[in-house]
């Protein structure tokens, strides 16, 4: 499993670039999806890897960020003990009444570089997304 996180925002954004990401539900900043690892889904990642980071994500991660960002239909938290039910589904690929969109505060202690690519800055691809999220949570 993949984790993406929005990290540009909305000015001088080209319509073809704007529905890629309405693709990829970033509609927002520090908006986080987890997407499988598809040719497909790749595609789109590299094509907005000027607005985005992403890298694989940990199955550790994926409770942590259902447990504290995971929200069910009518803004409600997840209960503890469905967590586990929803990182399964997640995992498996299946559908389920998570909304699949997660909300981040911007991350402890700033970006490095929101104009240059991973590692020098913070955009496109990484090897794991957990040191991300784990600073926005």
């Amino acid at each position: 499993m993949i984790g993406v996180v929005r990290i540009g925002g909305l000015i001088d954004l080209s319509p073809d670039m704007e529905r890629t990401l309405e693709l990829l539900k970033l509609t927002k900043k520090y908006h986080c999806v987890i997407v499988r690892d598809d040719p497909k889904i790749m595609g789109m990642l590299k094509k907005v890897k000027d607005y985005a980071t992403w890298g694989v994500i940990s199955p550790d991660m994926i409770k942590s960020l259902i447990e504290k960002r995971g929200r069910l239909p009518g803004d409600k938290r997840v209960p503890a003990d469905r967590v586990k039910e929803f990182a399964s589904a997640i995992e498996s690929g299946k559908d389920s009444e998570l909304k699949s969109v997660f909300r981040l505060h911007p991350p402890r202690k700033g970006w490095k570089d929101t104009k240059a690519t991973y590692p020098a800055g913070d955009l496109g691809p990484r090897k794991s997304i957990d040191d991300v999220i784990k600073k926005m949570m």
